[in-house]
């Protein structure tokens, strides 16, 4: 390792950082939510599901050019201290099939997103713009 040309940071050493050893920089972002895909909603009732959904903590909404996806902040259980995987050598598959070649230590998965709700309000919001009868919904016919 060769260190820093940069006087201001003449003591630190520059580290190429590679897939092996991204996730020691990391500060465990794809370890601290899930993502499940969902129908792409299109009816009133199909947002008002959304809805309840976003009414429970640490949820958001987003959409990207693969789909719909619920977004769920949970950090895992396995996930240790240092950051590493506390059962790496029986995690599940989904972890196993996981490549780091791009990641969010590279760029924010948002920057990619059409659509985002981090809110029941907000989706609230978008609903009653997207659609005319969304306060009549529950009205009885």
């Amino acid at each position: 390792m060769a260190k820093s040309t940069d006087t201001k940071k003449a003591s630190k050493i520059k580290i190429k950082i590679t897939p092996e050893n991204k996730c020691s920089f990391c500060d465990d972002r794809c370890c601290s939510y899930y993502t499940s895909e969902v129908d792409a909603p299109r009816s009133i009732a199909d947002f008002d599901h959304l809805l309840w959904q976003m009414a429970h903590a640490n949820t958001a909404v987003y959409q990207d050019d693969d789909g719909w996806y619920l977004l769920v902040y949970n950090r895992c259980q396995h996930l240790l201290p240092t950051g590493g995987c506390g059962i790496y050598e029986t995690r599940p598959q989904v972890c196993r099939d996981y490549d780091n070649d791009w990641c969010e230590y590279d760029e924010p998965a948002e920057k990619h997103f059409k659509k985002f709700f981090d809110s029941y309000q907000a989706l609230d919001e978008f609903c009653r713009k997207k659609f005319k009868k969304w306060d009549k919904r529950f009205d009885k016919k």
